[in-house]
């Protein structure tokens, strides 16, 4: 017998997979003719096996190769790693085909109130798609799986590994709630700013281009709320502190949001849909992809909010 520890250094598959069907066939032209390749091949990977195991796994003859007791542990061992490999094949590829199990999306928390409505639209004609939303500042590596499909903002996306598709283009619009209109009033015009009451954000938020914006055409002394999270300042927004930007897609699903200056084309730019080339050909992410490429023409850059 040589099915020993020796076989756990044995790392060559396709040499094992070669010698079990010359067992299963008893010719090398028969097992060459089952792999696809030549007979001296086969040999050879025979050759190789039994050189690394230190024991002859068949006797040759006239007619052929039959098995030696090693070999008979060979065709046992590797034919159950073959069939369980095939079910396994055939599982993983019934997941690929399937639009079914995990989803994760992630995008910018200014984008959570718009696309999440779509996503529920999504989820209702796929029920069996668990949905599970990142919405952060931070960019998920889709290589290494932390998410499936990705809506970014701003410049085009250039890792080359990574399927880019243009969504369209969303609009910023400046917003205040109905609560803080009735207190201040309703801002309109750049000479009125410092009358106002504004938010900004500070630490991860600092860079982003509504606060360049805030620190470029408001006073310090206007700015009276700031927080390092994207969620708070809506919520700041939402509670009627002060002023603030969003998506005007977004804030028209929020009532009671009201839009002040008009004109801040400068804050707008486009959307983009982004999957990792390796699962993009995954049933339930082209399903994704294909339903919000139908379904958002035009991206966020339809301004239907009428306050």
């Amino acid at each position: 017998m040589c099915m020993n520890e020796q076989m756990g250094s044995l790392s060559n598959w396709e040499a094992l997979r070669t010698a079990y069907h010359v067992a299963r066939l008893g010719t090398l032209s028969g097992a060459a003719e089952a792999l696809g390749v030549h007979h001296a091949t086969v040999m050879r990977h025979v050759d190789l096996l039994e050189a690394e195991l230190g024991c002859h796994l068949f006797r040759r003859h006239a007619r052929g190769y039959s098995m030696t007791d090693a070999g008979r542990d060979l065709l046992q061992a590797v034919g159950e790693a073959d069939v369980s490999f095939a079910k396994l094949s055939n599982r993983l590829r019934g997941q690929k085909d399937a639009i079914a199990g995990e989803l994760v999306v992630t995008a910018l928390p200014g984008l959570s109130a718009w696309l999440t409505g779509h996503l529920a639209v999504f989820q209702r004609k796929y029920p069996d798609i668990n949905v599970t939303t990142v919405f952060d500042e931070r960019l998920l590596k889709l290589e290494y799986g932390e998410a499936h499909v990705a809506v970014r903002a701003g410049p085009r996306p250039e890792d080359p590994d990574n399927i880019v598709r243009p969504l369209g283009h969303f609009k910023i619009g400046m917003f205040a709630h109905e609560s803080y209109v009735r207190r201040y009033g309703r801002l309109m015009r750049m000479e009125d700013i410092p009358k106002h009451r504004f938010l900004k954000g500070i630490g991860p938020q600092k860079h982003s281009p509504l606060s360049q914006w805030v620190n470029t055409h408001v006073p310090a002394k206007a700015v009276v709320w700031e927080s390092t999270d994207a969620r708070a300042l809506d919520d700041a927004l939402y509670a009627g502190v002060g002023v603030w930007f969003t998506a005007r897609a977004s804030a028209a699903l929020r009532p009671g949001l009201v839009s002040l200056m008009p004109d801040l084309s400068g804050l707008d730019g486009a959307l983009w849909l982004v999957s990792h080339r390796d699962i993009s050909r995954v049933a339930k992410v082209q399903a994704l992809t294909r339903f919000l490429l139908e379904n958002l023409p035009g991206g966020l850059a339809a301004d239907n909010f009428t306050s």
